[in-house]
């Protein structure tokens, strides 16, 4: 029988999961807040064990791409190994921070998310060109260092930034630069958790709850999805709302704590 702690951490770690299979990724952003609010993690120790959490997923599901034959492995590949290095630096920095400080720029992140969310995803196409990973490289490399520098500062796998991102240096069509993704979410979550970890700031029994939660989650995720394809706008609206609203939250929170409200 599963105490409360592990009931909660169980719990949010199937909403995230959920989430995640329902549309196609967003839900690591809600990773962090859960913990802190619904399991009572404080701020560090949430940040580094929401990082591993999200970690564990992205590799799981990076199995999944990858048998699809969505990850171009050598862009995927240069992204995460130069992000991984940004991610250790921005987790170095995130430990370093006040923790309530930390929350209050987590929480206009998510503003941005939410907003961002909104917005129309732009099309892209089908098939990409084939185009010389030479050509590519010193705009992925600038791009993967400054994302994984936001993704470890803030301890998320990042993949609403990594997504564009890719799509931005490369010429990956949309759905491999999503599979392609998983591999710097994956690599940059756990450079954060382990950054984390080093100082004792990893509850390693609620992320695991954490993770088993997210796999039962995930799969009801997509069972839904499948039925629901054509509201996934709709779905995706709903998503904004609920990160915009948890990022206000989490802002007047951060703001009573540092008495600045």
């Amino acid at each position: 029988m599963l105490g409360p702690e592990a009931a909660l951490a169980v719990l949010c770690g199937a909403v995230v999961g959920f989430v995640l299979g329902l549309i196609g990724g967003g839900g690591s952003i809600l990773a962090t807040p859960l913990l802190l609010a619904v399991v009572g993690l404080p701020p560090h120790q949430a940040i580094g064990t929401g990082a591993l959490a999200v970690a564990v997923n992205a590799f799981a599901n990076l199995v999944s791409h990858a048998r699809a034959g969505h990850v171009r492995w050598r862009r995927a590949g240069v992204f995460a190994l130069v992000g991984a290095l940004g991610a250790a630096l921005g987790s170095t920095l995130g430990k370093a921070f006040d923790g309530e400080r930390l929350l209050a720029l987590f929480a206009l992140l998510m503003l941005v998310v939410g907003v961002l969310a909104l917005r129309d995803q732009r099309a892209a196409p089908a098939e990409a060109q084939a185009r010389p990973l030479a050509h590519e490289l010193p705009r992925l490399v600038a791009t993967a260092l400054g994302v994984g520098l936001l993704s470890g500062f803030f301890g998320i796998g990042g993949g609403f930034l990594i997504v564009p991102g890719l799509l931005f240096a490369t010429n990956l069509s949309m759905i491999e630069a999503v599979g392609s993704s998983l591999l710097s979410v994956g690599s940059f979550g756990l450079t954060a958790a382990v950054n984390y970890a080093l100082s004792g700031l990893v509850a390693w029994g609620v992320a695991a709850e954490f993770v088993a939660g997210g796999v039962g989650g995930g799969l009801l995720g997509l069972l839904v999805a499948r039925h629901l394809a054509a509201r996934r706008s709709a779905l995706r609206r709903v998503f904004a709302a609920i990160v915009l609203v948890v990022g206000v939250y989490l802002l007047i929170r951060a703001g009573r704590a540092a008495g600045w409200i």
